[in-house]
C-alpha cells in the first residue's frame, strides 16, 4: 500500500463521521421546525377534542364543571340525544342547510367565475365588490340580513309589496326560517367559491379551449366536456372546504332566528350551543354529544372525499 492510499483510507472515517453528524443535525432541525405546529395542534385541536369527548361521557353540572369529579355515564348522553324529539328535525335541517347551501354557492360561484374569465371593463372592480360579503364579520352579515328580511320594515318585503305580493314572515314563520338562513349563508359563501374556481379556470391553458372550438364544440360543450373535467380537483377541494364550513355554521342561524321558531331552523350546531350554554341549567354532556356527532359527520364526508380523490388518481 502506497502513501496516497493510506492517506485516503485514514481520511475516510472522518468523512463518514461528518456525514453522520450532518444527518443528525438535519434531523434535529426538522424536529425543531415541527415542534411549533405540533404544540399548536395538541393545544388547540387534540386537547379540546379530548375535553369534548370527556364531557360527552360524563354527567356534568355547573358545580362539577368547575370543581371536577363528574360522574362517568358512558354513552348515556348520546342515548339522551338520539331519543330527543329535536334530534331528527335538527339532523334534517343540518343536511338540507348544508346540501342546498353547497349546491347554490358552488353553482353561482362557478357561473360568476366563468363570467369573469371574459375580460371587460370594470371586471376587476366587480370581482373586488363580490368579495365584500366574504370580508365582513359574520355578525354584521347576519344582522344585515335580519334587517333586510324583517317582516314589518325589511327592504325585501317592501319590494314585494311594490310588486303586489303579500309580505312574507321570513324569520318568524316555520315555513320560511330555514330558507332565510340558507339565503344569507349562500350570499356569504359565494365569494369563496368565486375566488377559488376563478383561480382554477385561469390555470387551464387557453390552447385547450381553442382546440375544442376548432373541433366545432359549442360553448356549453367546451365547458362541460373540457373545462369542468379539468377543474375537477379544484372543484373537489372547494366543495370539501365548503362542506366542513357549512356543517358548523352557527353565527348566522343564531343571530337571525336562534334556531326557531319552534326549532324550524335548528341545526346540530345551534342545538349543541343551546344545550350547553343557552339554558339556565346547561346540559354540558348532551351538548358535547351533539358536537361530537357533528364532528363525525365532517370526518365521514372528509374520508369520502379522500377515497374519491384516490380513485381518480389511479391510472
Amino acid at each position: 500500500m502506497d502513501g496516497r492510499s493510506g492517506a485516503a483510507f485514514s481520511a475516510a472515517p472522518p468523512r463518514a463521521a461528518r456525514r453522520r453528524a450532518a444527518q443528525v443535525t438535519s434531523q434535529w432541525a426538522a424536529w425543531a421546525f415541527l415542534t411549533p405546529i405540533t404544540v399548536y395542534l395538541i393545544a388547540f385541536y387534540a386537547y379540546p377534542l379530548y375535553r369534548n369527548l370527556d364531557l360527552s361521557l360524563r354527567h356534568y353540572t355547573v358545580r362539577s364543571f368547575v370543581y371536577g369529579n363528574a360522574e362517568f355515564t358512558g354513552l348515556d348522553n348520546y342515548r339522551t340525544v338520539l331519543v330527543d324529539p329535536t334530534f331528527l328535525p335538527a339532523l334534517g335541517h343540518t343536511v338540507v342547510f348544508t346540501l342546498v347551501s353547497l349546491a347554490l354557492q358552488f353553482s353561482i360561484g362557478m357561473a360568476l367565475a366563468v363570467f369573469f374569465t371574459q375580460h371587460f371593463r370594470l371586471s376587476v372592480t366587480l370581482r373586488a365588490l363580490f368579495l365584500v360579503p366574504w370580508l365582513l364579520p359574520l355578525i354584521v352579515s347576519a344582522s344585515t340580513w335580519s334587517w333586510l328580511l324583517n317582516s314589518d320594515s325589511g327592504i325585501v318585503n317592501t319590494a314585494l309589496a311594490l310588486l303586489g305580493v303579500d309580505p312574507v314572515n321570513w324569520l318568524t314563520s316555520p315555513d320560511w326560517s330555514l330558507a332565510s338562513v340558507i339565503i344569507a349563508n349562500v350570499w356569504i359563501g359565494i365569494p369563496f367559491n368565486l375566488v377559488v374556481l376563478y383561480s382554477g379556470l385561469r390555470g387551464i391553458p387557453p390552447q385547450v379551449h381553442e382546440a375544442a372550438a376548432l373541433d366545432g364544440a359549442t360553448g356549453w360543450q367546451r365547458f362541460w366536456r373540457v373545462t369542468f373535467p379539468l377543474l375537477r380537483p379544484v372543484s373537489a377541494i372547494t366543495l370539501l372546504l365548503g362542506l366542513v364550513y357549512t356543517l358548523k355554521v352557527f353565527d348566522i342561524i343564531w343571530i337571525m332566528t336562534k334556531g326557531g321558531p319552534v326549532d324550524s331552523s335548528t341545526t346540530f350546531a345551534t342545538w349543541s350551543y343551546r344545550l350547553g350554554f343557552g339554558n339556565p341549567l346547561p346540559a354540558f354532556g348532551p351538548g358535547a354529544a351533539v358536537g361530537n356527532l357533528l364532528i363525525v359527520m365532517a370526518v365521514v364526508f372528509g374520508l369520502i372525499y379522500i377515497r374519491v380523490q384516490r380513485k381518480q388518481q389511479q391510472p
